[in-house]
């Protein structure tokens, strides 16, 4: 130890036995969130081989002898923001493809395909993120307006949510789709008053149109993927639970894991044909970078799409009441098998009639299979969206130990139409996070990009202040949904960490976790809500490593 040293550890007023070993990293100057209820700020954090060794005050971090000190610049540190739930492929092509996202009027949307059409003159006209709730044509399109927009082309515009898609003639020629063509189960092909389709297809009707796109395979989806994970860091996730996950993408994630080229964490939950990938337990790459130890599981549509199944018609369409897209002697035997394998099932169930049959079929496998034939005891399956409840389902998720898995961006864009499909009194139970809350779930909340945009400040804004990006609430909307801002943290920090079981080294900012951050330019827990949503990402970090900075 030299004599410099010493006089150093003299001014500090700490004795020789005191100093600590060299760590990687020191971040200072700056307000560091814990996420821990006993102590929610800090002065300072040390970072060694991708842990958390220290957070506290800054006279004893510096005791640490960091090799490299981080000056914060009075920026808010929290714990690594992860998105719940995303599709990370979904994100890359988002950006190389034809993005619809914020076409204002069905007009705008045709001309747009229009140009696509000069632009792109052969092969077919492949579009996503299109929303008709605001548009003043007040409609979904159909094969007669893209036919006006691009004639003779084949050209298939899938909605935001997903669950749709609006086709050309000469799309529904090439898949065979006449008047004739019957309905497929889980699906509806929209059809006018003589019986014609119109074009738009709903749910599994889409797989009748699937074979005309481009469909990637193997490592030529390896670009998506990769592109997917820099939007995210940029945005400031750290993690990403990533859903339906096709096998190539899987094994293209572990290798990339493997290889060090990954920047973000990622939880898989596969397509369920893919189950075999997990017959003999989770799989883990890149030091647990890359995850997979779930299946996603479809039960209904989207509420947009009128697809989510509902107890009871639609209040705009009285003729249907959605659609239940698998039954139930298929699902309670996959569920069976799930969980004497210690498979986590996540079921996307967004109706009210739809998430009470996921907690009844749930509930009776449950009873169907003893604690001592699961492989775990407490599964920990989860619902994925559950935006539509009947009020008396509410405490049964926790009743049940099923985590609702939730978006809060889909509630401040659903306002502007839901009262329209269900009416008033149904939005009782719609996007309930603090009556879940309170009646004992957590919920780890997601934005379901590229449905929604993927921006966690948009997520952790709606779930605290359950008003639309331009401040508007609207009437029925029920304000007391909406959570306060300690809860909202944990939503996207804390509580993602449990529902992938890693709770014990992610979510929190204390010693031996993980040293995942994310670093606002501003105090996101509070400043105004509005402002919440043009704070700067400044850094994301991910096992200590920046893998993300503004201005670089």
């Amino acid at each position: 130890m030299t004599k410099y040293f010493l006089i150093l550890l003299l001014a500090l007023g700490l004795s020789a036995c005191e100093a600590k070993e060299t760590a990687d990293t020191l971040y200072r100057n700056g307000t560091i969130h814990t996420g821990l209820d006993g102590e929610p700020t800090v002065e300072a954090l040390v970072v060694a081989k991708g842990r958390i060794v220290y957070a506290g005050n800054l006279q004893k971090a510096a005791t640490y002898l960091p090799a490299r000190k981080i000056d914060l610049e009075g920026a808010h540190l929290f714990p690594g923001f992860t998105d719940a739930h995303a599709h990370l492929y979904g994100i890359g092509r988002r950006e190389t493809t034809l993005n619809l996202e914020g076409m204002p009027s069905l007009a705008a949307l045709l001309q747009r395909i229009a140009q696509a059409a000069k632009s792109q003159p052969t092969g077919a006209i492949i579009g996503r993120g299109w929303i008709e709730t605001d548009w003043i044509e007040g409609r979904f399109p159909n094969r007669y307006d893209l036919d006006r927009a691009a004639p003779g082309r084949i050209v298939l515009l899938t909605r935001a949510d997903g669950h749709a898609l609006v086709a050309s003639s000469k799309a529904l020629e090439a898949a065979g789709i006449d008047p004739d063509t019957p309905e497929i189960e889980g699906g509806r092909i929209e059809r006018d008053e003589e019986g014609m389709p119109t074009g738009f297809l709903i749910d599994n009707a889409k797989g009748f149109v699937a074979g005309l796109s481009a469909d990637l395979r193997g490592d030529a989806r390896r670009p998506a993927l990769t592109m997917g994970a820099k939007v995210m860091n940029a945005y400031g996730w750290t993690g990403v639970h990533n859903m339906s996950v096709n096998a190539d993408d899987v094994q293209l994630l572990e290798n990339m894991a493997d290889q060090g080229k990954l920047p973000l964490r990622v939880y898989n939950a596969i397509d369920e044909n893919a189950i075999m990938l997990l017959a003999n337990g989770p799989r883990r790459a890149g030091d647990d970078r890359v995850i997979t130890r779930g299946i996603k599981v479809y039960i209904d549509g989207a509420l947009g799409s009128r697809g989510a199944a509902m107890l009871a018609s639609y209040n705009d369409d009285p003729k249907t009441d959605g659609l239940m897209v698998r039954g139930e002697a298929e699902s309670r035997t996959l569920f069976a098998r799930a969980l004497r394998d210690g498979v986590q099932v996540s079921i996307h169930a967004i109706g009210d009639r739809a998430n009470r049959a996921a907690l009844d079929w749930i509930e009776e496998t449950f009873d169907e299979v003893p604690v001592a034939e699961r492989r775990i005891a407490v599964p920990r399956w989860r619902i994925e969206h559950a935006q539509m409840l009947n009020p008396s389902d509410i405490p049964r998720f926790a009743k049940l130990g099923i985590i609702p898995s939730m978006q809060p961006s889909h509630a401040i864009g659903d306002l502007h139409f839901a009262r329209a499909r269900v009416g008033k009194k149904r939005l009782q139970g719609a996007y309930a996070w603090n009556s879940l809350i309170e009646a004992g779930s957590i919920i780890p909340g997601g934005s379901d990009a590229p449905v929604e945009r993927g921006d966690p400040r948009i997520e952790f804004y709606a779930a605290v202040s359950r008003h639309d990006l331009k401040g508007y609430q609207g009437e029925d909307w029920h304000k007391e949904e909406a959570v306060d801002r300690v809860t909202a943290l944990k939503m996207f920090t804390l509580w993602p960490a449990y529902a992938s079981f890693r709770e014990d080294e992610l979510g929190t900012i204390e010693p031996g976790k993980r040293a995942d951050f994310t670093v606002f330019a501003d105090d996101i827990m509070t400043i105004p809500e509005m402002d919440i949503l043009t704070t700067k990402v400044v850094m994301t970090v991910v096992d200590g490593e920046v893998v993300y900075k503004a201005g670089q």
